[in-house]
Parts: structure tokens; sequence; C-alpha cells
């Protein structure tokens, strides 16, 4: 449940996302982020996402509106004006990011904390999100769980014995969804 203390804040307590925005998720076929597509629509956003490969297909079938791939695309070509920018990888990614919000929007970030020479120079808000943990934010997600309105993606399943390759595999990137680690 810990992409749950990360979604609902970005989205819920301090993005304050409303029906009908438009939202950029950047990673959004990884763990947090393909939970967060899931969050953002069922809050009634229209959803943008980025990620590559397989992680394209894997973020319309979360929901996403559309879906880029950011190794061949330039989603600054292709998106504009959007209300939010979920940041969840940080780097050039998030510096680029500012070209694409309307001014007044959101770029909040649980990457890295977001330039405010950029966000003063765009006319918009920026900031990193890290909120602890909260018995509220863990009861939202865990309902909208029960209500089928989200899914976890989990990508592999490893034996504890094999921790060390699970680690290796999230080390390498581009890991779609949580590795879960089986205790016998």
């Amino acid at each position: 449940m810990t992409f749950e203390f990360t979604v609902s804040p970005v989205l819920v307590e301090v993005g304050d996302l409303k029906s009908g925005q438009k939202i950029l998720i950047h990673g959004a076929a990884g763990a947090v982020g393909s939970v967060m597509v899931q969050m953002a629509k069922t809050m009634g956003a229209y959803v943008i996402a980025t990620a590559s490969g397989a992680g394209v297909a894997m973020a319309k079938a979360f929901g996403a509106d559309e879906a880029i791939d950011y190794k061949t695309q330039d989603f600054t070509t292709l998106v504009k004006n959007v209300d939010f920018v979920a940041d969840l990888v940080g780097g050039e990614t998030q510096n680029k990011s500012f070209n694409v919000l309307k001014k007044g929007g959101k770029l909040l970030s649980i990457f890295s904390p977001p330039s405010s020479e950029l966000a003063e120079k765009f006319g918009v808000t920026a900031q990193f999100v890290s909120l602890p943990p909260s018995y509220k934010k863990l009861e939202f997600g865990i309902d909208l769980l029960e209500q089928g309105k989200i899914k976890a993606s989990i990508a592999k399943t490893i034996k504890l014995e094999q921790a060390a390759q699970a680690q290796d595999l999230i080390s390498a990137g581009g890991v779609n969804g949580k590795i879960i680690l089986e205790v016998n």
C-alpha cells in the first residue's frame, strides 16, 4: 500500500485535482504512476501519460486518455496547456514539463524539488511533495481498491532468497510495477 501514501498527497491533498482538469503523469507505467493514472481517472481528470515500450499500452490499459512513448516522442510537442503535471521521474523531464503547463498550473514532484525560478518564469506552482503517511490516505486508497476502481501493478514475483535479483531489476530501471518478494 505504499503507493497510496504517495498518490493521495500529490493528487488530493496538495494537488487538489478537480474533475475535468487535464493532467500529465510522467512514469505512468510504474507502480506509483499506474495507480496515479487510475486514481486521476476516478477523480474525473483527462489523463495524459508518459511511459516507454510496453508501458505505453499499460498506461492506456490503466485508463490514460493519451499515452506518449517518451523514448520515441517528445511530449513537449504533443502536450500543451495542462492544468497539472505529476512528476515521478525528475531531471530534464521535470524541467521540460514547465513548458506544457498553462498559467496558474501546478507541477508536483515526488522525485526532486522543482525549480522555483522556472515556476516563477512560467507563472505556475511547483513543489516537491513528501508528506507523512496517514490513516486517512490509506483508507482512501483501500476504498478505491475495494471498489475495483484501481488495481496494483505487479511486475514480477520473486522468492525472498532471490532478493538480490529483485534489487538488480529495480536498479536497472524500466520495471513497470512492483516487484513482490514471496516469503515461504
